[in-house]
This record gives C-alpha cells, sequence and structure tokens, in this order.
C-alpha cells in the first residue's frame, strides 16, 4: 500500500455481461492530492468512480478507502466520502434551501443551517436559494450539487465530469473553488475528458479502454512524447497535412485549432520541415518549436496502445 493513501485500488476490474468497462488497473490517491482520471467517453472513468464510492461493486481486484473496503464498509464510508455524479441528481422541484436541507438531515449533520448558509455564500448561490432546482443554469446545477456533497464534511471528494456542459468561466469558478477546497485539506479525485483541466491536477491518470496507460504529474506525462515538436502555420491547410505526413523528418501530425502541431523524428529540424512544406506549393506563415501538451501525448500513447493491441490480435 503506497503511504499516506487515502485510496488504493488493485488489479480493479468491471464488467458488464462481456464488456470490459476496467481492465485490471492498479491506482492510489494519496491524502491532499488532486488526481484526474483523464480520457474519451468509454475510458473507464465513471466505473472506477462508482465502485471507490462504493455505488458498484467490482467484478475483480480489491478496492480499499481510508483504511477500509469500498463495498464491504460503504455504508460507513459513506459519511467520509463526497461524490458528484455526472449528471444533476438533485431535486428539480425543491429550492436550493430544500436540497441542501434534505442531505443535512439525511446524514444527522448537527447545526446544518449555519454550515448550509457558509456552503451556499461559498458556492456563489446565496441569492439563488429560494429558487427551484430546475430554473438554474447548468453550472448553477453543478454548485448546488457540489454544496450538497460538502454538506457532510467529507474527507475525500469524488467529482465524475463535474463541468461537462458548463460554460468556461463558469469552468474556471469551479475549478477555484475546488481549489480551496484542496487548500483545507480535501482530497480530490476527478474524472474529467478536458486535457486543459489536467492541468489543474497534481497528478494525472490517462485511460483508455479501461486501461491506465500512464500515471504521472503533467510535466513528466509530457515528457513521455518521443521527439520534437513545432507548430506550423500555413496554407491551404489539405496540402500542408498531405505535405507533412509524405516526409520522413515527420513521425505524427495533428491539427491544433487553426494550425498543425508536427512532431519530429532525431535529427530532423525546422528546416527540414520547411524546405519539404515550401517544395509541396506551401505558403508558411509561421513555424516554431513548442512544448508537447497534454493532448499530444494523450494522441500518442492512445495510438501506441492501439497498434500494440492490434499486433497482438
Amino acid at each position: 500500500m503506497v503511504d499516506n493513501a487515502v485510496i488504493t485500488a488493485t488489479g480493479l476490474a468491471v464488467r458488464y455481461g462481456k464488456v470490459e468497462a476496467v481492465r485490471g488497473i492498479d491506482l492510489s490517491v494519496r491524502r491532499g492530492e488532486v488526481v484526474g482520471l483523464i480520457g474519451p467517453d468509454g475510458a473507464g472513468k465513471t466505473s472506477t468512480l462508482r465502485v471507490m464510492a462504493g455505488l458498484l461493486q467490482a467484478s475483480a481486484g480489491t478496492v480499499e478507502v481510508l483504511g477500509h473496503s469500498a463495498w464491504k464498509h460503504r455504508r460507513a464510508l459513506h459519511r467520509q466520502l463526497g461524490y458528484l455524479a455526472q449528471r444533476f441528481a438533485l431535486y428539480g422541484d425543491l429550492t436550493v434551501d430544500e436540497n441542501v436541507q434534505f442531505f443535512a438531515l439525511l446524514y444527522g449533520i448537527p447545526g446544518w443551517r449555519e454550515r448550509r448558509t457558509m456552503l451556499l455564500e461559498r458556492v456563489g448561490l446565496a441569492p439563488f436559494r429560494d429558487r427551484q432546482a430546475d430554473r438554474l443554469s447548468g453550472g448553477m446545477k453543478q454548485k448546488l450539487a457540489l454544496a450538497c456533497s460538502l454538506m457532510h464534511a467529507p474527507e475525500v471528494l469524488l467529482l465524475d465530469e463535474p463541468t461537462t456542459g458548463v460554460d468556461p468561466v463558469t469552468r474556471r469558478e469551479f475549478w477555484r473553488l475546488l481549489a480551496d477546497l484542496v487548500a483545507e485539506g480535501l482530497t480530490l479525485l476527478v474524472a474529467t475528458p478536458y486535457l486543459d483541466e489536467a492541468e489543474r491536477c497534481s497528478r494525472v491518470v490517462l485511460m483508455h479502454h479501461g486501461r491506465v496507460l500512464a500515471d504521472a504529474t503533467p510535466a513528466d506525462l509530457r515528457a513521455l512524447l518521443p521527439g520534437t515538436v513545432i507548430e506550423v502555420d500555413a496554407r491551404p491547410r489539405t496540402l500542408v497535412e498531405k505535405a507533412l505526413a509524405a516526409s520522413p523528418a515527420v513521425l505524427d501530425v495533428q491539427p491544433f485549432a487553426a494550425r498543425f502541431h508536427v512532431r519530429l523524428a532525431a535529427g530532423a529540424d525546422q528546416a527540414t520541415v520547411r524546405s519539404a512544406l515550401e517544395a509541396a506549393g506551401v505558403a508558411v506563415d509561421e513555424l516554431h518549436l513548442v512544448a508537447p501538451s497534454l493532448e499530444d501525448t494523450f494522441l500518442h500513447l492512445t495510438r501506441s496502445a492501439a497498434a500494440i493491441n492490434s499486433e497482438a490480435a
């Protein structure tokens, strides 16, 4: 067991009939960490979180939370865990105040009125406490769900894609709230499909098809990408991609907004790429070296995993 770990999973597998959602992963979360489960839909993030929250029994492996079996001691652990579901799961016909009150009474929290007021002020919902939950915006609903999940002062908070479908401003506000909570000692395990949110995590676990491809800090993950990356701004785009893909100096080409991220083989440089593009009749507006992004690394790791699985088959 990892020192100071509040969550430990060993050989965790989750199966739904013949479908393997999670395939024997090992994972640990230390106290005070912000660990991001990053991956596309179907990666196994939600199933992993549900097992750790004691809402789903693992098909194989063991999961311990705060030193106890997540499944066997799920009722007791619910008082030490907070869980924010992927979809809004509160009562739409109840007001903001009434939803929080419901959770307070469910957990038997003494002095809950004062704590409710404090939490609603903290998440910015104090002016809307008499509004029905169904009449809140998507971001406000998530803030209400966060307040409810914090009502019993958990030690660990599990969040399943808390900012999906939320506008960029609210996403930033939500992550500022989470940063404040971590500073106060809360441990977070967050599932998200957004790679930019991974930069806010102390550690990132990249998941794909139920497997862990990498588990490291954001900086260490970027260092896993072989070769150098340059950003290319050139036109026409169709000709740019074709010319780069045909160059032996290029290992990979990925669209990156209006530009391209181009990964170069050892020994290749920017001049080599510029010559290949100009020889193909491409107009090069800008070309410069950039630090690899987590997206670059994730795409490389998923393609490498797919290639290995294809060879094994």
